[in-house]
């Protein structure tokens, strides 16, 4: 659990569709890997695996993208995290540290951070992160007019 960098990249994903998601509720994954500053083929495998999960629906066309499964308020961010890390970190263990010192000291301990992180992703949604971004005076992208032309 304490592989950051694919655990967050996924938590920021998932925050920045329900924070810039349009009228439609559609970010498209190139402006999603513009705006986190990441490589939007880097960034596939992740919004795959978040869709496989059922956070992410896949919307395809000219003004497609991808769009929350579900409401912020039931999408916990253990969940997320889980859903990327799932299958990612079995070969990790396969070049963990050994020895009786390791076993002794590190092992435990490494536990334990990983459970703190865990019961604090367990207990906040993305909606907790979308209201933590209004807090800080974020606002979301003004809405264009709705074209209503056929």
């Amino acid at each position: 659990m304490l592989r950051r960098d694919r655990a967050m990249t996924a938590i920021s994903v998932m925050l920045d569709i329900g924070f810039h998601a349009g009228r439609a509720g559609i970010a498209p994954a190139a402006e999603i890997a513009d705006r986190l500053g990441l490589a939007r083929r880097g960034m596939e495998p992740l919004l795959q695996a978040l869709s496989r999960a059922g956070l992410l629906d896949s919307v395809r066309g000219p003004r497609g993208g991808y769009r929350l499964a579900r409401p912020p308020r039931e999408i916990g961010l253990a969940v997320i995290a889980h859903a990327v890390l799932a299958g990612g970190e079995e070969g990790r263990e396969a070049h963990a540290p050994s020895g009786t010192l390791h076993a002794a000291v590190t092992e435990p301990l490494w536990r334990r951070l990983e459970a703190g992180v865990e019961a604090e992703l367990a207990a906040l949604t993305l909606e907790d992160l979308l209201r933590r971004a209004a807090a800080a005076g974020m606002t979301r992208p003004a809405l264009g007019p709705i074209n209503f032309a056929i």
